[in-house]
């Protein structure tokens, strides 16, 4: 929602320690369990519950090619109930912060599938399919897959 304020410096910290405390979880479908498992979605749910207890909307079951069998925009459009988009004024990437959450398209055209927790300007926290929770390199074919960058709500997401 536009209204949300954006997190400051201190809240970007926690979310980036936050993320980085899942490191090495297993990638697991659908789960969001720190240590246990989870996919690419469960680790910044389980960001949102670290910061703001419980979850803000049930998440229905979906298979792994849920994108491709449906074409809707479902994680952009729940980014947007949810979360704070953030547009750089001339569109350049170095204008979003760690903290941020970064949606990807694997390829033109095709439905936004993928999110990541920047860690900083040049790395990314995300769960990947058979590796898990893992900072990597921001490189530019990611950078390029970039669909929407969103904040995490500064205070309570409750109070907008």
């Amino acid at each position: 929602m536009a209204d949300r304020l954006f997190p400051d410096e201190g809240m970007r910290d926690r979310i980036v320690a936050e993320a980085r405390s899942w490191i090495g979880t297993p990638y697991r479908h659908q789960a969001s369990i720190k240590g246990a498992g989870c996919d690419c979605l469960g680790l910044v749910r389980g960001v949102w519950r670290a910061l703001y207890g419980a979850e803000p909307e049930p998440l229905p079951p979906y298979n792994p090619d849920w994108a491709e069998a449906g074409g809707a925009e479902t994680l952009l459009e729940a980014g947007r109930r949810w979360l704070v988009e953030r547009q750089a004024s001339d569109g350049a990437f170095g204008d979003y912060l760690a903290g941020d959450i970064l949606v990807f398209r694997w390829k033109d055209g095709s439905p936004a599938k993928h999110a990541g927790i920047l860690a900083s300007s040049t790395s990314l926290i995300h769960s990947y399919d058979r590796i898990g929770v893992v900072e990597r390199p921001l490189v530019p074919a990611w950078k390029r897959r970039v669909a929407a960058v969103f904040s995490f709500p500064g205070g309570s997401p409750w109070q907008h």
